[in-house]
């Protein structure tokens, strides 16, 4: 059986599995979910009145299970190649990398020894340093020839990230409003994971602008001084039909002051008594704070957060995990490249901080 055959038929076994476990909403919207004094809750109300907790928790399993599915594919890659070399996985593993390995020199295994916290002298950690380092240096080159296997492979993933509707009414949007892929981004200016995404995103949007409404909602974070006042330039500069040339020029140029924001209005030949006074009188900061508030309600704790078509991914994703997303939505067979996963870009985000006891 082919990997791509194999991943296809996990993806849909995985998603059965969490349907019967709580984790994918697998029940019609309308099925009744429970019943309190004879009036009855539906699958759609939980998913409305409880986003907040519910999203969270499903996309920590979704990270755990992407882990899981990449760990899975590369057994199976080692056991496909094993096969076709007549040769068992841990030959083949003996083989190709740890016959690669070299094991460090004293004086190499001295320098780690002396940066360790330890009373004990060289000797009696030798063996230690010298199986930590072995281990390091094996974990690097498994990694190396997994992604050479990788490339030589046609691998398939089917498995989605969860879901949910995100309110798009009145945002700004760029790209045909019948695009089969609605992609919403909820960032913040000052966020410098934001500002890193910010340039594959305009690749991403550029690159597929007829397959793409590319959608953008305001979540400054309380940590962010200049977030919410950049947020309100944003949207001053949309009012004069500038939206997202100012937007891709705050990601790019990150200068945030407010005569910085002002100046960049005059660059780009705005009215700019109306910007000044939009910006000043701060008309625009209940918007933003609409953004925010459904940000909330929707569970997210840092920027950027991702939903294509409703799937729901955060952090700083690279072009290839964006892209490979997109083409999932689009029912495309696309190989599964090496690219930012889920659970390692989560980490590469602005993170809001926990309120006070949590």
């Amino acid at each position: 059986m082919s990997v791509s055959s194999t991943l296809v038929k996990l993806g849909l076994s995985a998603a059965l599995a969490l349907s019967s476990a709580g984790f994918i909403v697998a029940q019609n919207a309308t099925e009744t979910v429970a019943e309190v004094g004879g009036v009855k809750i539906s699958m759609a109300e939980l998913e409305q009145d409880e986003s907040s907790k519910l999203l969270s928790a499903r996309y920590t399993y979704y990270q755990a299970e992407t882990k899981a599915l990449n760990d899975l594919v590369d057994k199976r890659l080692l056991e496909q190649k094993a096969k076709s070399e007549n040769l068992t996985v841990d030959q083949l593993i003996d083989r190709d990398i740890k016959s690669k390995v070299q094991d460090p020199t004293d004086d190499q295994m001295k320098a780690f020894y002396e940066g360790l916290d330890t009373d004990q002298p060289f000797e009696a950690v030798r063996d230690k340093i010298l199986e930590k380092i072995r281990d390091v240096r094996t974990k690097r080159v498994r990694a190396e020839y997994i992604k050479e296997l990788r490339a030589a492979t046609t691998v398939y993933i089917s498995l989605a990230p969860p879901s949910t509707k995100v309110d798009t009414q009145g945002a700004e949007m760029l790209g045909p409003a019948n695009a089969p892929i609605k992609l919403v981004e909820f960032a913040d200016y000052e966020c410098p994971y934001c500002q890193k995404v910010a340039a594959d995103v305009e690749k991403l949007q550029a690159d597929m602008a007829d397959k793409i409404d590319l959608i953008y909602k305001d979540f400054p974070l309380p940590m962010h001084a200049k977030a919410e006042k950049a947020a309100e330039a944003s949207r001053c500069a949309g009012k004069q039909g500038k939206f997202w040339e100012f937007h891709d020029e705050l990601f790019r140029r990150k200068e945030l002051d407010i005569d910085q924001m002002k100046g960049l209005a005059r660059a780009l030949k705005m009215d700019e008594v109306a910007f000044d006074k939009c910006l000043d009188s701060g008309e625009e900061a209940t918007n933003v704070d609409k953004d925010r508030k459904e940000g909330q309600h929707l569970g997210l704790t840092g920027t950027p957060s991702f939903f294509i078509n409703g799937h729901f991914l955060s952090g700083a994703l690279d072009y290839a995990t964006l892209r490979q997303v997109v083409e999932q939505q689009l029912g495309a067979q696309i190989p599964a490249q090496s690219s930012t996963d889920a659970s390692s870009a989560s980490k590469m985000a602005c993170k809001a901080p926990s309120p006070p006891g949590l």
